[in-house]
């Protein structure tokens, strides 16, 4: 029982000074890399407790857009100090599967001193250490997953100029302050029983279920929890007994322990969460966003994109899988602004306009034979022959007999024309 006590208090003094021992040398060599935090949030610092170079952990929420920023109080416990609006980030829900999906990272990560970039291209950058033991005892692959600026992203969590460099400087600071490293959660959305019903039908349901342990224990302790990786499993806040050691990712977990305050505290929290769930399964919630349809739908994206690398013309937008099966791709093609696709558009511009000028060559030959055809025949065309024309003569006029004369006078005439003639 003393050993267990024993053990439980050490948990809670590791959780509450995890990485502040020792100190660490952190060079910034580069002008934004060098500012510092705005007044106000550091009055708010104050307020709340937390020493300027204090201990800090980040949160992301895919689906709600958000990165948090958490800080450590005098009392061990962290609070929230800075919420910022991801700029950018691509993929869909669910983990990264493999170098070139496009998919932002979901899981725990470490940062380190030497993951931070102050000459990213990108403004300024961290490595969030993607891939861990977790994604590599999976296979999953991938390099360079950063939080960064300029607000561009293609599997990154990208934030805008201002935002990395507040950011930037939490970390910065804490290192500073003696912090080895410091934790990320990445999370789809926010783990809560109305949001773990909606996704309750989805293939990445299983891979969520398991980070939201991890995030039931921050939420329960307010404190990171000590993460480790076994049997394939992400396992939170266990200490092996017996002088065992966490070994391999793939290997069997050791015999472990847990305070009993947590595991009371634990249980509580399981069953209100499991009667709200129950609650949000036969009530009318929002329907759930796209998420990715597994390794498949990873493995034509990543072939979508080494094509799109190379220049060639593809969709301008990633195929997607759904999860019975059918692919989708848009139909308006269009190439990457790389020296590649630069240099096969420039070739495909020479030869449009090759084509387009032997076109031009041709019709104006075409022209030019039908006009001369035309001018052959109007000069082999016989002269025309004139005809004379006869006058028509001119109409005879017909007298009109005279009109008879009435009565006596006109029987005589009558008679006198009969005998003698008109």
């Amino acid at each position: 029982m003393n050993a267990n006590i024993a053990r439980a208090g050490l948990l809670l003094a590791m959780l509450a000074v995890a990485g502040c021992n020792g100190s660490t040398t952190f060079e910034d060599i580069s002008p934004q890399a060098n500012k510092q935090l705005p007044p106000k949030i550091l009055a708010q610092m104050k307020a709340k407790g937390m020493p300027r170079n204090s201990p800090v952990m980040a949160r992301v929420f895919k689906e709600e857009g958000k990165v948090e920023i958490w800080k450590q109080k005098t009392n061990g416990r962290y609070d929230m100090i800075a919420a910022y609006d991801i700029c950018k980030w691509s993929g869909k829900l669910g983990p990264k599967f493999i170098e070139g999906d496009r998919q932002a990272p979901e899981g725990f990560y470490a940062v380190r001193p030497h993951q931070m970039n102050p000459r990213s291209n990108y403004h300024l950058a961290f490595n969030i250490g993607y891939p861990n033991a977790f994604d590599r005892a999976h296979g999953r692959t991938g390099s360079n997953l950063m939080v960064h600026g300029a607000c561009s992203s293609s599997g990154c969590y990208s934030m805008t100029d201002e935002q990395i460099e507040q950011i930037y400087a939490f970390g910065r600071d804490a290192f500073q302050g003696g912090q080895t490293e410091f934790q990320i959660q990445a999370f789809p959305f926010r783990m809560t029983a109305a949001n773990m019903a909606r996704y309750r039908n989805d293939p990445n349901y299983e891979f969520w279920t398991m980070l939201k342990e991890g995030y039931d224990h921050f939420e329960i302790t307010k404190v990171p929890p000590k993460v480790d990786v076994c049997e394939k499993r992400y396992v939170f806040n266990r200490i092996p007994e017996g002088g065992a050691q966490f070994g391999s990712a793939s290997d069997a977990c050791p015999p472990f322990t847990q305070p009993d305050s947590l595991k009371t505290a634990y249980q509580s929290y399981r069953s209100t969460y499991e009667a709200a769930f129950s609650s949000a399964v036969n009530s009318n919630v929002p329907a759930p966003k796209p998420t990715i349809a597994g390794l498949k739908e990873a493995s034509l994206v990543s072939e979508w994109t080494r094509k799109r690398a190379r220049g060639e013309r593809v969709p301008v937008e990633p195929p997607s899988l759904s999860h019975d099966g059918k692919v989708t791709a848009t139909s308006r093609m269009g190439r990457i602004d790389s020296p590649a696709g630069k240099r096969l558009a420039a070739l495909e511009a020479a030869e449009a306009a090759k084509k387009q000028a032997a076109e031009a060559k041709k019709r104006a030959a075409e022209e030019q034979a039908a006009a001369a055809l035309a001018a052959k025949a109007a000069a082999e065309a016989p002269a025309p022959v004139e005809t004379a024309v006869v006058p028509t003569p001119a109409p005879v006029a017909v007298q009109a007999p005279p009109a008879e004369k009435p009565g006596l006078l006109g029987n005589m005439t009558r008679r006198i024309t009969n005998m003698f003639g008109s």
